[in-house]
């Protein structure tokens, strides 16, 4: 008779826990579970092959774009300097990475002080023009080259959201454009308890 019970009582426990007050309502989507947006191989501006496991006990969050970029990339940037410093002394546990849309141009001397002009623990990292399509269709992301005056002249369309990984390396949220860096550094912050 007790077997019987047993089910019952798990079930009751799983929903209490379900509606724990603990569990954080994030002001980003929450994407915990997806099978995409995983991880990542590339060198970095130095030329250092990263991956998530290097930022393992850190925040993470990756954002796709490329430096001649007119609007979203610089601002998202800079409101990760705003997270950063919103987060006070767990802003140490922050990892910003910049993954280029446009390696032809985004080479590591042009990197390099783009990044170090936003914070020097940024980023960026530098896929291959032939690992570029593969990745951002791992990550979801959309991007499009729109020619310019000149054949170097071109601009990009491109995704806009942050994908935010919390201290194991696991994907946790969507920070779609425009949330802002308060409501990003309470997400991130949920994420460090």
């Amino acid at each position: 008779m007790f077997a019987k019970y047993r089910y019952l009582l798990l079930s009751v426990c799983l929903m209490i826990s379900a509606c724990s007050p603990d569990k954080p309502e994030f002001k980003a989507i929450d994407l915990t579970g997806a099978d995409y947006a995983l991880g990542f191989d590339l060198p970095d501006q130095f030329g250092n092959k990263r991956t998530l496991a290097d930022f393992k006990g850190r925040v993470v969050v990756v954002f796709f774009g490329y430096t001649q970029c007119p609007d979203f990339c610089p601002t998202t940037l800079t409101e990760w300097v705003q997270v950063k410093k919103t987060l006070g002394p767990q802003g140490e546990l922050l990892q910003a990475v910049f993954i280029t849309l446009d390696p032809e141009r985004d080479k590591p001397e042009v990197l390099q002080p783009y990044m170090a002009g936003f914070d020097p623990t940024f980023l960026a990292l530098i896929p291959t023009v032939e690992e570029l399509p593969v990745l951002a269709k791992q990550f979801k992301i959309y991007f499009k080259k729109v020619a310019g005056s000149s054949a170097d002249s071109y601009t990009l369309d491109h995704s806009a959201g942050t994908y935010i990984y919390d201290t194991q390396g696991r994907l946790r949220l969507y920070a779609r454009y425009g949330l802002g860096p308060q409501a990003m550094a309470a997400d991130i912050a949920a994420l460090l308890k």
